[in-house]
């Protein structure tokens, strides 16, 4: 069964873009998407998820917020932070709950490195 990537993004048209690269790279990859953090929460209780891409601006809850909510839940899960906010801060907190960094917009380029790495990851895990 092919990996569940959970792509959440307040913005439709953002998660409409990180869908689109991450099938460039993993056409085969399933891809769920949340609005936000409610939304992620109740899909990752649903139903198994493999990875997540998390915008970090978001209303009901900051994407670094609902990343360590996930890392909590899954230790192993590959998880990105998408944001157009470059800050040192932001980097750092998401090092600290083991997160990458994708920068906004979301670039099939920009996405490769994490998704290399997930791959390689959940490939591992697998066997």
């Amino acid at each position: 069964m092919p990996p569940t990537a959970l792509i959440i993004d307040d913005s439709k048209l953002a998660r409409i873009v990180s869908g689109r690269a991450l099938a460039e790279l993993q056409p085969d990859w399933q891809r769920v998407e949340a609005n936000g953090a409610v939304e992620a929460l109740a899909i990752v209780n649903e139903r198994p998820v493999d990875l997540a891409l998390i915008d970090f601006n978001m209303p009901d809850k900051d994407g670094l917020e609902l990343a360590a909510e996930l890392r909590a839940l899954f230790p192993t899960m590959p998880i990105a932070i998408i944001t157009a906010n470059i800050q040192d801060e932001v980097i750092a907190r998401a090092r600290a709950v083991n997160a990458a960094f994708v920068p906004k917009p979301v670039t099939t380029e920009g996405l490769r490195g994490f998704v290399s790495g997930a791959a390689l990851r959940l490939r591992s895990r697998g066997e």
